[in-house]
This record gives structure tokens, C-alpha cells and sequence, in this order.
């Protein structure tokens, strides 16, 4: 544990920002991707060791005559045309998949529950429940460009019995309708946004993904997303969440296993993709969230529900042009949309670029709209220059004479923080604790920083050396129906890599005084990945199973 003083105050302010320092890299070794198997061929092979890496009972696609010709012509095309022109050209370091896709950032194959793992210290009172979290693991070997984003979304899961000090471990894909659909063809097909769709062969990939979708080859309809950022636990399920898709619905079963139970639509009230990262006021219960179209107007979408589930809330969001929104907030009365400087612009792929782009005459902007509104508008925007946030950890209301102005005030400096959180029973109150993950060195992360956003003291766990996690997740220690406690008085859980020893841990720490309580040794590689959740025992009794 380390703790840093806070720097000299700098002569401007602002109330949430916490500022990123200039970017440390590393050089990684270039290393060849270990290739997964293709899953089963049919039922028969149900008793072999693949059917226990990738148990699913695939439906190959019963094609007439004509769709044969036309699937082995765009096959022979993709192959003769597309994929070798792919290969004359050199790969940039953020599109190579041999780069993003290294080390511990590679693959794994699922794992069916383990249970007797290694736990050192003693797992806290109130965690008896399952620690989830989410990350992109490619079920094949990409063939062009692969950006790390693009991979199949994998949960990894640890059940945690407090009451005997006992943790099982399991990891599978999420079933979405791209995945299924590509084990069932036998290799991707389905255009990869980030890795593939640039640029004049963009074009070609997404044609050929058209020609395949008017032909019946493949099924668009059913969603095209990965469903590997965002977890969130809402109305007795669990919802994994990626920008591109609706939400999937993942049941824990009673072992600690993990169950695709097929898209979300909130029982036919939706037909949008979501967001990765929804709001569930901690108060009123109510879930908020976003929808943004790249392709055509209204560019973006504003949804509420009530802890039933219930859509009380629909409006369109007038923008320009359609604007990248990983995230938003909440304050106890309003919400909190950002509109940055990086668009959609999907004509630049004529020019041979990429759709998405920066707009440096673009000013930035917070629209605040009022939770109780049922349109737009009274939405008013605040511009905020020079602002990329790609996380929002928290915002709240305050009296302030200088309404509808934006200021920044630098909380930390010299550090890179990023993937954190506070404690969501405050959410969208004024809260003095942000737990985050020190993203040094770039892309990895050495440990977990608690930020007094008052002070500007950083209190650290570092992890070791070689020795890596990701995103902490804060689980408040008071128990349902005692009295709260204080902000910082929880755990902080992440998955951790020992790249010497070539050993995963989940480790858990006090977040008052930022000591390990608990490490649970896992039994398999667990990758870097984005971001999670906790589901106490009460809650995973409370699941919806339709």
C-alpha cells in the first residue's frame, strides 16, 4: 500500500474529472495465437473433449441448391479476391491480431465448473454470491485485422461461500445470434467493426456480409453484436451489454455455471441496441440507458424502466451526426449525455478511411435532461472543449452560482486511471471515493488506486512484479437491512495474471485501508478483459429463468 500526496492545485477547476498522464507503452513480444478448435461437428460428438469446451448443439444451415452455388461463389470470392488483397497490406498495431491478441490478452476455451479451489485468507462475511465479469475472447482465429473489442463475449465466474471459505470457478460464451450462427457455418462471417470495417476492403467485407444476409446465408435480424463489455444485474437477470446489440440474458445456475438464455428486449418493449454501461438508481431502483444509430436519424435514444421493467420512458435525442457514447451519468434528478468529438461518419470508407473520426472543429458537450421529461425539449447542452471521456464514474447535483458553464479542476495527475467506479449506493449522489485501475504500463494494469476526489490523495495496491489485473469491482460491505456504513467501507475484486508464474487469482481487498483480505487461486488462464459485476446469494435466488 503506497500513499501520494496531492500536487499543487492547478488555477482552473472542475468537479469530476480525473486526468490521464502521458501514455507509457511497452513493447510486446510478437507471439503466434494458439488457434481454438472448431466446436463439434454434430450430437454424436456430445461425450468428447470439445463438447466440453464449447457444449452446443449446433444447427448447421440447411441451404436449397441455389444457396449453395451462391455461398461457395462469395466463399471463392472472399477468398480469391477479398482476403488476398487483405494480405498485401501491412496491418497497423491496433488492428494486428498477432498484437492484440498476445499474451494474456489471447483466447481461452470455455470451462465447466471447478469447484475446491485455493483460497489464502479468509473470503468477507457478506460475499457469498458470484463475482462476473466480462471480456472478448474470439471463438476463431481471425483471418485479417482483429481489434481487441471485436472478440466473442466470455463471462468468467467465481462463486464465493464465505460461511466455509469455499470458491468454484467457471468461464463460457455468451450464445449470442453471431456467435451461434458462425460455429454453426464453421469460421467468422460476420464483419469485425473495429478490426475489419476501414477503408476500401471495409467495403468489400461489408458486402460480402450483405450478399450473404439478402441470400438467407446468414440471419442479421436476430442481432449482430458481441455482447462482451458491460455486465449489470436488473430485475432478476443478468445482462451482458456491448454498444452493437440488444442485451443477452446469462443465468448462474445453482453450481456457479453460466447459462445463455437469448436477447433481452425488456418483453418486446425494445428492438435497439444498448449501451454497455446502464444506470440503476440506487434509490428509486429505475434503470436508464442508451441507444445510438450510426446509420440513420435519431442518431441517439434515451430509455427508462422501472424496477419492474416496465419502459416508462422513450425520446430521441436530436445530434448532428451520430456521436461514439460508451457511457453517461446520472444525478439524483437528472442524466447527464455526452456528445464528443469522435463521430460516425461512414462515408470516409469511400475514401479509404475509417468511419470512425475525429471533428476537430467540434466543441464537446454535456446535455442535461431532466429524468422526468418525456421529450427533449428542455435538454440543455454545455459545451466542454477538449474533453474524450470514455468512462463516467459518477455526478451529482450542487448549488453553484455559475449555471450552464463548464470548469475542470485536475484531481490527480501523472498517472494513467482508468476502468473504475464508485460506490453504486451512491450513485448520482456526491460522493468522495473513485476506485479505479492503473492503467501503467499501457494497455496493462499494475493495480488498483483509491482516489480521494477532496484531497487528491491516491492511496495504491499494486500487484507485484509482472503481475497484472483489470477494472476493480467495489461491493459495500453493510449487509440489507443494516444501517449504511461509511462511502469506502467495502471490497474491491479483480482477476489477476502472475505472467511469471503463468497463474490467474481472483483477489479481493478491504477498500478502507487498500489490504488483501482473500486471493482464490483459479484453475485456469483468465485474459485481460473489461468490466463486471456482483451478484449477492439473495439475488441469484431472485433470477428470472424466462
Amino acid at each position: 500500500m503506497q500513499t501520494i500526496k496531492p500536487l499543487n492545485s492547478p488555477s482552473f477547476s472542475c468537479k469530476i474529472l480525473i486526468n490521464p498522464s502521458k501514455k507509457n507503452t511497452i513493447t510486446l513480444p510478437r507471439t503466434r495465437i494458439p488457434p481454438l478448435p472448431s466446436p463439434p461437428s454434430s450430437p454424436s460428438s456430445s461425450n468428447s473433449d470439445e463438447s466440453k469446451i464449447f457444449p452446443l448443439k449446433i444447427d448447421h444451415p440447411k441451404l436449397n441448391p441455389f444457396q449453395k452455388i451462391a455461398s461457395n461463389a462469395l466463399d471463392m470470392l472472399e477468398k480469391l479476391v477479398v482476403t488476398k488483397l487483405e494480405k498485401k497490406h501491412k496491418l497497423n498495431r491496433t488492428v494486428d491480431p498477432e498484437i492484440q491478441l498476445e499474451g494474456n490478452f489471447a483466447p481461452v476455451h470455455e470451462s465447466p465448473v471447478q469447484h475446491g479451489l485455493d483460497v489464502i485468507g479468509q473470503i468477507p462475511s457478506n460475499l457469498t454470491g458470484v463475482y462476473v465479469r466480462n471480456g472478448a475472447n474470439p471463438l476463431f482465429e481471425p483471418i485479417n485485422g482483429h481489434h481487441l473489442f471485436d472478440g466473442d463475449g466470455m463471462i468468467h465466474a467465481v462463486k464465493l461461500d464465505s460461511e466455509n471459505n469455499k470458491a468454484s470457478y467457471s468461464c463460457r460464451f455468451t450464445r449470442t445470434s453471431r456467435l451461434v450462427q458462425e460455429a454453426s457455418i464453421g469460421r467468422p462471417v460476420f464483419p469485425k467493426p473495429i478490426g475489419e470495417l476501414h477503408g476500401h476492403l471495409g467495403l468489400a467485407r461489408l458486402a460480402l456480409f450483405l450478399a450473404r444476409t439478402s441470400l438467407g446465408l446468414v440471419d442479421a435480424t436476430k442481432g449482430t453484436g458481441v455482447a462482451n463489455a458491460g455486465l449489470v444485474y436488473f430485475n432478476g437477470r443478468l445482462l451482458a451489454m456491448a454498444e452493437d446489440d440488444l442485451p443477452y440474458n446469462v443465468i448462474i445456475k445453482e453450481d456457479g455455471d453460466l447459462e445463455s438464455n437469448g436477447r433481452y428486449d425488456f418483453n418486446g418493449q425494445i428492438n435497439d441496441p444498448l449501451i454497455a454501461h446502464p444506470k440503476v438508481d440506487p434509490i428509486t431502483g429505475e434503470f436508464y440507458t442508451l441507444s445510438y444509430n450510426v446509420l440513420k436519424k435519431p442518431y441517439l435514444k434515451f430509455f427508462k424502466f422501472d424496477t419492474w421493467g416496465n419502459k416508462s420512458r422513450d425520446i430521441s435525442i436530436s445530434l448532428q451526426n451520430p456521436s461514439m457514447i460508451h457511457d453517461f451519468a446520472i444525478t439524483e434528478s437528472h442524466v447527464i449525455i455526452p456528445d464528443y468529438q469522435v463521430e460516425f461518419k461512414l462515408s470516409e470508407m469511400i475514401r479509404g478511411g475509417s468511419p470512425v473520426i475525429h471533428d476537430p472543429n467540434k466543441v464537446s458537450r454535456f446535455g442535461v435532461l431532466s429524468k422526468d421529461d418525456h421529450d427533449e425539449s428542455r435538454i440543455k447542452w454545455i459545451d466542454v472543449p477538449n474533453c474524450f471521456c470514455m468512462h463516467l464514474w459518477n455526478a451529482w447535483e450542487e448549488n453553484h452560482e455559475e449555471l450552464g458553464k463548464s470548469t475542470r479542476r485536475i484531481i490527480v495527475s501523472g498517472m494513467d486511471l482508468e476502468a473504475g467506479q464508485v460506490n453504486k449506493t451512491r450513485l448520482g449522489q456526491k460522493t468522495r471515493y473513485a476506485f479505479m485501475a492503473i492503467a501503467e504500463p499501457w494497455p496493462k494494469c499494475s493495480g488498483l488506486a483509491k482516489v480521494d476526489l477532496v484531497t487528491g490523495n491516491v492511496t495504491k495496491f499494486l500487484y507485484g512484479d509482472d503481475r497484472f489485473g483489470g477494472e476493480p469491482y467495489f461491493v459495500p460491505s453493510t449487509k440489507e437491512g443494516e444501517a449504511e456504513g461509511e462511502e469506502d467501507e467495502g471490497y474491491l475484486m479483480s482477476y489477476v495474471r502472475d505472467e511469471n508464474k503463468e497463474k490467474s487469482e481472483l483477489i479481493i481487498v478491504n477498500a478502507k485501508n487498500m489490504k488483501q483480505m482473500a486471493l482464490v487461486k483459479l484453475p485456469k488462464r483468465v485474459p485481460y478483459g473489461f468490466h463486471g459485476t456482483f451478484i449477492s446469494s439473495q439475488d441469484l435466488c431472485n433470477q428470472s429463468y424466462c
